[in-house]
């Protein structure tokens, strides 16, 4: 069956040196570029999301910035880049009209941030009736404070994926996935 592959805000910004690095990116990175090699061989279609901010007061993804642009290590041709402006990679997005067309109803999510884009995204899916299967160690956050308290990008990343597993999606490691 034809799935679809949803890459979703693996920015510049999001990597070292830029505005707002996230805690093991790079691992995810990795675990990413897997996963393309894997659509491309299975001919699933792969979607590039990419958050541009217009929220006034943002301080990253910013426009005509180099922390807005896809990483480097992307070869966008493969795919479809989808630009969104709200952590929902639906909202005011062609990304549904673009499964509708393909009749794609599978999809394999990753990215950043876990406890963002990726949560919402995964969400709206599940909404909208599609399959998801989130893959947990492609995916990166930050840490994340709340009331004086700083919870590390582990416990932020395992609590939401704890909470979407089962009901809203399949939560899987690269491994279990059968690449």
């Amino acid at each position: 069956m034809k799935k679809a592959l949803i890459i979703i805000d693996m920015q510049n910004d999001y990597f070292a040196g830029g505005k707002m690095a996230l805690v093991d990116v790079d691992e995810a990175m990795e675990k990413t570029m897997e996963l393309i090699e894997d659509a491309q061989v299975k001919k699933h279609e792969i979607f590039f999301i990419q958050h541009i901010s217009t929220r006034e007061g943002a301080t990253f993804f910013l426009p005509n910035s180099e922390g807005v642009k896809l990483h480097m290590r992307f070869d966008v041709s493969i795919g479809t880049v989808i630009q969104k402006h709200y952590p929902n990679s639906f909202r005011e997005t062609t990304l549904k009209e673009k499964l509708q067309e393909k009749k794609i109803k599978d999809l394999v999510i990753c990215g950043a941030m876990s406890h963002m884009c990726v949560d919402t995204t995964v969400r709206v899916a599940f909404d909208l009736g599609y399959n998801v299967e989130l893959i947990s160690d492609a995916c990166a956050t930050k840490d994340l404070t709340y009331q004086g308290e700083v919870i590390e990008a582990k416990d932020v990343h395992n609590a939401f994926m704890a909470s979407l597993n089962g009901v809203f999606c399949e939560v899987k490691n690269i491994e279990e996935i059968g690449l």
